[in-house]
């Protein structure tokens, strides 16, 4: 036989044997083609003409993740060679050659390589349609399926891969080279040499691992670059401390407590979980960083997504918005240049009057941490008729005026304290008591010239005359949304008239320009995020179950040794999914307990009424987790329908 048919030969062999890298490094094909798909698709620039750096963007990221992925095909490769060193060195012993014993290995997994890229790159298309219909969905636009090759993504990935690949390759076919007979027949035989050697060592190490994760924790929340890089290194130190000491911790555990280490399947479980420990301690403290960053990594997306989303809901429930300081404006320039290029359905040029008491804005800063939001001096005040003409613009429901009563329209986040709140407030010798909620999106934003900050008081139209005015807004529905060159003509009146007009800067504002720029914000971070965190979970993961998987023949003496020692197959089968359930649970504990206080206080840093609903704290932090295990647990039950295949044979 010859080496080049040997290498196919060895190639099929690996790729079923190493089905979940295989599938893996599929996937990582596929991921790298499909945002690569996005540098290159003209409908997407075209989609996105304001964001320049899109293309470097992704191209950043997708270096990142090359990254990622190549320190997946090293450590594999390198662990293929651990597990087939004996094999290769019973070629050394039949008269091959370490040149050609490094050349079939190159080979053979080099095929396995353009076998996962020819896939992957057929998966890309398929993957970068559903992509391309997220972006199309994000601007508002219809989605046609299309499958289409990109030859520049197509060279780009095969370009990533190959480099991946080679680097790691060399590296291997270098160290067999160097190697002697003796080396490869017991390389397989090497562990990870013993960090910590005493219990008193072990015991120091392990509770500096907690203090440093609690402190690097507590700083991370904290904020600042600074604290930032502080709080992280202690983070990292606690997590390689905590599984170089947990691995030489268990059997001493044990050892003081012989009643427990016999009970039930103790024995078998810790046994195995401490062998397997003591040669990938250092792995399992990596793969648990880097669970550690694909949580933050996830929860910093999906709370960038709500932040963006959220503000964009608020500021975009108008198809058209102009406001300015003062009572005086002219806003003649902008209603003829509206009326002339703009077909306008409704519109409403109203003001917001100011009440002259705090009494709502008192009892809100006694009830809620609202000090560091205020822009308004008195309560903000908005006429009825104004405000039902706002609510028909918006397309809400019609709300009835209630005599003797103000209404209250505020933010989800104030609803709840202020459903508490019976103050009278007296305008123009009329006293009002409070009357009902409403909290639709009524652009509340948190800038001055907005329907109040967060809250504004709704009263009848003749308890507003003569109130001060804060300041004059303009509101329309528009037939057709309102296109960009519609909106630079506005803010070209607005440029012209600010050298001249002592009356402050018109703000101007569209629909379409808000969920355009959230769209824009989403595909500039969130998607780029969101790549970087799937890559990070898929190359943890395969690293576990191939770990896992390569016991298989282990695990099959282990079980047959048991059987006839007399335990059944439910108790084997117990036994074999508690070694599961604490080998992939471990890493991930960890990871966890450092991830959710910290996406947590980060979901509370925006202002209120952002992150609420579906876009709320405990809302961002389930579904990454459920993003995070859903993956994870697809791995897992490949690992264990295997295992319990081969192991558990009837």
């Amino acid at each position: 036989m010859t080496l080049f048919k040997l290498s196919l030969r060895n190639a099929r062999r690996q790729a079923q044997d190493y089905l979940v890298y295989f599938a893996t490094m599929v996937l990582a094909a596929a991921l790298l083609y499909a945002f690569n798909g996005l540098i290159f698709s003209e409908e997407v620039r075209r989609l996105a003409e304001g964001m320049a750096t899109l293309p470097v963007v992704i191209f950043l990221a997708s270096v990142v993740v090359v990254f990622i992925f190549g320190w997946l095909v090293s450590y594999s490769t390198r662990f293929m060679l651990t597990r087939r060193s004996r094999e290769l060195g019973l070629y050394l012993l039949s008269g091959i050659t370490n040149r050609q014993a490094a050349r079939l290995f190159f080979l053979e997994n080099l095929a396995v390589g353009a076998v996962s890229l020819f896939f992957g790159v057929a998966l890309g298309g398929l993957l970068y349609q559903v992509i391309r219909a997220i972006v199309l969905s994000l601007f508002g636009l219809p989605y046609r399926f299309s499958l289409t090759l990109s030859l520049p993504a197509v060279l780009l990935t095969v370009g990533y891969l190959t480099a991946i690949y080679l680097y790691a390759l060399q590296k291997n076919r270098r160290r067999i080279r160097r190697m002697k007979i003796y080396d490869l027949v017991y390389y397989e035989k090497q562990n990870e040499s013993a960090v910590i050697r005493t219990g008193k060592e072990r015991r120091r190490i392990f509770l500096a691992s907690v203090v440093a994760g609690v402190a690097g924790t507590a700083l991370l929340m904290a904020g600042g670059t600074a604290a930032g890089l502080v709080g992280a290194g202690g983070v990292i130190f606690a997590l390689f401390g905590f599984f170089l000491s947990f691995s030489s911790g268990v059997p001493a555990f044990f050892d003081k407590r012989p009643a427990r280490k016999y009970q039930g399947q103790n024995l078998i479980v810790f046994r195995t979980l401490t062998a397997k420990l003591a040669t990938m301690g250092m792995v399992m403290a990596i793969i648990s960083v880097i669970f550690t960053a694909t949580l933050l990594t996830e929860g910093s997306a999906f709370m960038i997504n709500g932040l963006v989303k959220g503000r964009a809901a608020d500021n975009a429930c108008f198809d058209l918005y102009l406001s300015a300081d003062g009572e005086e404006k002219d806003f003649s320039p902008y209603l003829d240049s509206i009326a002339e290029n703009i077909p306008v359905e409704q519109s409403v040029l109203y003001r917001i009057y100011e009440s002259g008491g705090t009494q709502v804005m008192d009892y809100i800063l006694a009830h809620t941490d609202y000090d560091n939001y205020i822009v308004y001096e008195s309560d903000p005040v908005l006429r009825f008729s104004d405000y039902a003409m706002l609510r028909s613009l918006a397309g809400y429901p019609v709300v009835e005026p209630e005599p003797g009563k103000y209404l209250i329209h505020c933010k989800t986040f104030l609803e709840e304290p202020l459903r508490g709140y019976a103050g009278t407030i007296s305008l123009n010798g009329t006293s009002l008591t409070a009357g009902s909620i409403h909290t639709e999106h009524l652009n509340q934003g948190f800038y001055d010239m907005t329907n109040g900050r967060d809250y504004i008081l709704v009263v009848p139209d003749e308890a507003a005359d003569g109130l001060k005015i804060h300041h004059t807004a303009y509101a329309a529905k528009t037939t057709e949304p309102v296109t960009e060159a519609q909106l630079a003509a506005l803010n070209d009146i607005a440029e012209q008239n600010e050298q001249t007009d002592s009356q402050g800067y018109v703000f101007i504002d569209t629909k379409a320009n808000e969920e355009n720029m959230a769209a824009m914000q989403i595909l500039l971070v969130v998607f780029p995020l969101f790549y970087i965190a799937l890559a990070l979970t898929m190359t943890a993961a395969a690293i576990l179950t191939i770990q896992q998987l390569a016991e298989t023949d282990r695990y099959r003496r282990q079980f047959a040794l048991l059987r006839k020692l007399g335990m059944n197959r439910q108790e084997m089968a117990r036994a074999l999914r508690n070694q599961f359930a604490v080998y992939y649970t471990m890493p991930v504990v960890p990871a966890v307990l450092i991830a959710v206080p910290f996406i947590l206080q980060l979901c509370r840093q925006p202002e209120p009424g952002v992150m609420v609903g579906y876009n709320s704290p405990a809302a961002v932090i389930t579904i990454s987790l459920s993003v995070f295990f859903f993956i994870y647990a697809v791995y897992i039950l490949l690992a264990y329908s295997s295992l319990k295949r081969n192991v558990l044979r009837e």
